[in-house]
């Protein structure tokens, strides 16, 4: 069979004299663990032989895409000043804490830097696409904005207001992007202290399909090396979950926030759900369910909302930054994710300054804490809608 492109990823955890490639020496090594991540063109024995080495995952890049918005409109007339729906949801207009010391990552499809919302604000921004910093699509400025932008013109969209830095990773250009350029981008991302990761992307399982039979492959054999590249790059996921872990004896406590998916039709007839979407299917990630305001004070789960949540947050009608100025309503569970991020980096500055900042610990705040949402099913809300410390 010809050679073709593999994700090839080790995690090396340096003990005392000596290289361990397990996660289990962690406890022994004197430095926190690192990844060493590569493309490869190799044959399939070539790919197999490697995933015989300890520590070592092989995969196939899937191409990713964007978890689109399920509707989306310019804000043109003037919204009355004050926080947000959202903002008034999670708790976070009322919280002490702004997220002052947090460093919170992004990886979308990049950052429009010179908007008001994230004047004052520290980002840093990484490309992984070849396409150069700057944000062509709009959807990763949207996400940032609900993490961490400034008021415009009186109105409040940002859940942690007073962060110290937002990393920005563009993981997705005007062609999509795989998830070789996503692990890459995690991994740079913890390198740099991020505390939260937040990704409102999904694999695009289709697309790997479709491609496979552009090239020639019949559907079943295409359909089933999809399959087993749709399983090893879950695999691949999880070991970055577990160096995150692994890393977190040596002060990098981080957690990943990602997005179910906006792929279920409750309203359709008959109505159906579709289970959550890697990577935020993948061990270790806090998987973001979406709601939206019922009429009555009360919250109901977005129609396109998948299942298998962990946890809840805004999703429909959220206002943010617009790429090129102004602000744009948008609605899915690709606009939950950041609310959840937001929220957690405020948690984050409060364990911090208890000094238990621990991602478990983390976890546990944010679930245990969050509203719940009763008659909603843990199915599709997991613990409840997030929110903010007091």
């Amino acid at each position: 069979m010809e050679e073709q492109e593999y994700i090839v990823f080790e995690v090396v955890s340096t003990g005392p004299g000596e290289e361990d490639f397990s996660f289990g020496a962690a406890e022994d090594a004197e430095e926190p663990p690192t990844a060493v991540m590569d493309v490869q063109t190799l044959s399939p024995e070539d790919a197999e032989d490697a995933r015989r080495a300890p520590g070592v995952v092989v995969a196939e890049p899937l191409p990713t895409q964007l978890i689109q918005p399920v509707e989306e409109s310019d804000v043109a007339q003037p919204l009355d000043a004050g926080p947000t729906w959202g903002i008034h949801a999670v708790g976070a207009a009322e919280s002490s804490f702004t997220g002052k010391g947090i460093k919170v990552a992004v990886l979308d499809t990049g950052i429009d830097a010179s908007h008001p919302a994230f004047a004052a604000l520290t980002v840093t921004e990484e490309d992984f696409t070849g396409e150069g910093d700057g944000d062509t699509n709009g959807h990763g400025t949207h996400c940032a904005g609900t993490i961490a932008g400034r008021d415009v013109d009186g109105i409040r969209f940002g859940v942690a207001q007073g962060i110290d830095e937002l990393l920005v990773g563009k993981v997705l250009g005007r062609h999509g992007g795989s998830t070789a350029a996503i692990m890459s981008a995690m991994v740079w991302a913890l390198e740099n202290g991020a505390n939260v990761l937040s990704m409102s992307l999904g694999v695009d399982f289709p697309g790997l399909v479709d491609r496979l039979t552009a090239q020639g492959l019949k559907v079943q054999p295409a359909t089933s090396r999809a399959l087993e590249a749709y399983r090893d790059n879950l695999k691949l996921f999880g070991s970055v979950a577990s160096l995150i872990a692994a890393s977190n004896a040596f002060g990098r406590a981080a957690v990943v926030v990602a997005a179910t998916g906006n792929e279920s039709e409750r309203d359709a007839s008959p109505p159906y759900t579709i289970g959550v979407a890697p990577p935020a299917a993948s061990d270790g990630f806090i998987r973001v369910g979406a709601l939206g305001e019922d009429g009555a004070g009360g919250f109901g789960i977005a129609s396109f909302s998948n299942t298998g949540a962990t946890l809840a947050a805004p999703g429909v009608g959220v206002v943010s930054a617009k790429t090129g100025g102004g602000l744009t309503s948008k609605s899915g569970t690709s606009m939950a994710t950041p609310h959840v991020a937001g929220v957690a980096a405020l948690w984050a500055e409060k364990l911090a300054g208890d000094e238990r900042l621990d991602p478990d610990i983390l976890l546990g705040e944010l679930r245990g804490k969050s509203r719940e949402l009763a008659p909603l099913t843990a199915r599709d809300v997991g613990s409840g809608l997030v929110r903010a410390p007091s």
